[in-house]
């Protein structure tokens, strides 16, 4: 099957604009025939969810947790991207655009960027509306600040809790629709397989997870907004229960999987203290606006911090290695993410960690306190402050601007960050490989769709901070409300969807006949005794320094693991009941294919781009010397993975990439 993306001809500009004044639409009495189905209630899902169900079409809702409103968006903190140029820096349409391509590093679709920074000033517009608490200044003006990667403010923001904010006013916008009975909304149910029939999407199998009942649910269409796949490597800042089954039981029945490879290391995590823990805590990037990243410039100092014989405040400004300003002058504290975890790596893998695994380096607000205090100061007429008052005055606006990040350090570290530098390490956040779509948010069965971090389509090799909400948000207010019209134009004749057929039997025995193996296997190892053998080889092998040896490796011990899975695994408690070890399973069975495959594809990409460093490929001499490799002759292509059993036999379909608008060039920061 060849791939189609379905990008509209014409100028970038014109694109979207002129898309939807052609695209089939659906006249207001004809939405009430039809059904949709939406997984998961994210930024992406719940928008979505909402939207559709405003524009008539029946929707029926599910999401795993017990409410909408425990979806992990609710966990981002730093902000959310728009091109509105409020602070009158020079941002506009393009330089969104042109910042987000080159973020990728020159690996995602001009089109679906370009539309992607389109839309973003209509998300604010319509979160302020809903009632979302974004910061204002002064003046009563929604505020900004900057995220790495750019040269501008354009990140909308609520303290570190953006996400939180944003969720409840897709959450509000749901419970409307769900009092009208135009959303019917499924908590604490799993979709466990899709059912296609003659070659559409026509339903889902899913679990109650509180009774253990297998559902039948039909639909026109099935929109999977299900999040990203970080948890494969067990430790990341994902919620314990984000998951990949959704996007991956589609992929099995057709849809490709594009980029899996392309995972991203956030730079600003608290450091792993111990084999105990069973997942990571993301501090803000937004805290690289004001914090300056740094590691002892001598070894004595790195082995005396580390024995407790010095505190990082007695080092003077001249004892500090202030890298990230050092390496990259034009951009300093503020490069992209993916830059900026390998170079704390660097510095970590030369012997400068200053912690006593040696995996950390400081965040340091003391001069962002000082520069506030002094200008504070200015503000209220105090003459000659003493140095106490400037630390009260400076350390009241960042309180303000980040005090519930710097209180959630606290508690988790027992160290407070006004007074002493935080501690950082790169930890796994985000995935920018996800489900193949093409421009209409479809993937590759009909009437199967994927919005959100579920698919591939906006950040290329790394995603700039601040923009998964923007996304999620574009996709699900602004985008798929309009090409999944275009789709069900063709429906209105359909009738409803019957569940009592030969293609819902089969999906049905399918799912019930894994679960009865989990219940009935006399293993004896743990869900959770493979998920951490699985994360320590991702990585190890597949995490933010690759290499052909190694992600060979990766694949021959992922498939070793996944067998001994298939014999060993025990799973307690039986299947007609709440049974989270049951839960916990069928992920991580799916998450032992999807590593494989990750290591396919990044064995199979032999250059270094984006988050994806691949030791043979890195530049060697001149300004660049030390930095990412990009092969552009090779590689400028999305690979789309179709599943043809075993993940190592599954086929690579390339959706070769074009940059008609944006120069293909090397990146710099420096």
């Amino acid at each position: 099957m060849a791939l189609n993306s379905k990008v509209p001809k014409g100028p970038i500009k014109d694109k979207w604009t002129t898309y939807k004044d052609k695209i089939n639409l659906v006249n207001p009495a004809n939405k009430r025939l039809i059904d949709v189905i939406v997984v998961g209630t994210g930024l992406a899902g719940g928008s979505a969810a909402a939207t559709l169900a405003e524009l008539g079409y029946n929707v029926k809702a599910f999401c795993y947790q017990d409410s909408p409103r425990r979806a992990h968006s609710i966990a981002a903190q730093g902000g959310i991207n728009a091109a509105k140029n409020y602070q009158g820096d020079g941002d506009s349409t393009y330089r969104l655009f042109y910042d987000t391509v080159k973020g990728g590093d020159y690996r995602s679709r001009e089109a679906n960027v370009y539309r992607l920074a389109e839309v973003s000033a209509n998300i604010i517009d319509q979160c302020v509306a809903q009632g979302v608490p974004f910061a204002r200044d002064y003046g009563g003006l929604l505020d900004n600040r900057s995220f790495g990667g750019v040269l501008v403010s354009r990140t909308f923001y609520a303290k570190g809790q953006t996400g939180q904010q944003l969720l409840l006013g897709a959450y509000s916008a749901m419970n409307r629709q769900i009092a009208r009975g135009k959303i019917e909304m499924f908590n604490r149910h799993e979709m466990l397989d899709v059912v296609k029939i003659d070659g559409k999407a026509r339903g889902i199998i899913a679990r109650n997870l509180i009774t253990g009942e297998i559902e039948r649910h039909s639909a026109h269409a099935v929109v999977i907004a299900s999040g990203g796949y970080g948890n494969v490597y067990f430790l990341s800042t994902n919620a314990m229960g984000s998951n990949a089954t959704a996007a991956w039981k589609i992929h099995k029945k057709g849809a490709y999987f594009a980029n899996p490879c392309y995972t991203q290391i956030h730079p600003t995590c608290i450091p792993r203290s111990g084999d105990y823990q069973s997942k990571l805590t993301l501090m803000s990037e937004s805290l690289r606006n004001d914090g300056r990243i740094w590691v002892p410039k001598h070894m004595d100092d790195v082995i005396a911090i580390r024995e407790g014989k010095k505190k990082p405040t007695d080092l003077s400004e001249d004892e500090r290695d202030y890298y990230l300003e050092r390496r990259y002058p034009a951009f300093g504290n503020l490069v992209p993410r993916d830059v900026a975890s390998r170079a704390a790596k660097e510095r970590c893998d030369a012997g400068y960690g200053v912690n006593a695994t040696g995996e950390a380096v400081y965040l340091d607000f003391a001069s962002a306190i000082q520069r506030y205090g002094k200008e504070q100061a200015k503000i209220h007429n105090i003459e000659n402050p003493s140095a106490q008052k400037i630390y009260d005055l400076g350390k009241a606006i960042v309180e303000a601007k980040y005090g519930n990040l710097f209180q959630m350090y606290e508690k988790i570290v027992d160290e407070n960050p006004y007074e002493t530098p935080m501690m950082i390490y790169p930890a796994t956040h985000y995935t920018m490989g996800g489900v193949w779509v093409d421009y209409n948010l479809m993937t590759t069965v009909d009437g199967l769709y994927c919005i959100g971090e579920a698919n591939f389509s906006d950040h290329g090799a790394n995603r700039l901070g601040a923009s998964a909400l923007m996304q999620g948000l574009a996709d699900g207010y602004f985008v798929l409300p309009y090409t999944i019209g275009d789709y069900l134009a063709n429906e209105i004749r359909t009738g409803q969807i019957p569940t009592d057929t030969p293609e819902f039997d089969e999906a049905e025995k399918e799912v019930k006949d894994r679960i009865d193996f989990f219940i009935n296997n006399e293993g004896e190892h743990s869900v959770d005794y493979y998920h951490k053998k699985l994360g320590q080889i991702m990585w190890d092998k597949c995490g933010m320094a690759r290499n052909e040896q190694g992600l060979k490796e990766a694949m021959s011990e992922i498939k070793a693991l996944r067998e001994d899975f298939w014999k060993n695994v025990k799973v307690p408690g039986n299947a007609n009941e709440m049974n989270p070890e049951l839960e916990k399973a069928g992920r991580v069975a799916d998450f032992l294919e999807l590593g494989e495959l990750f290591a396919k594809d990044a064995l199979n990409r032999n250059e270094s781009c984006g988050g994806h460093f691949r030791e043979e490929s890195v530049e060697l001499d001149g300004e660049q010397k030390g930095e990412a490799k990009r092969n552009d002759e090779a590689f400028t292509y999305v690979a789309a993975w179709e599943y043809k059993g075993e993940p190592a036999d599954a086929v690579l379909h390339k959706e070769e990439l074009e940059f008609n608008d944006i120069e293909l060039k090397q990146r710099s920061y420096k």
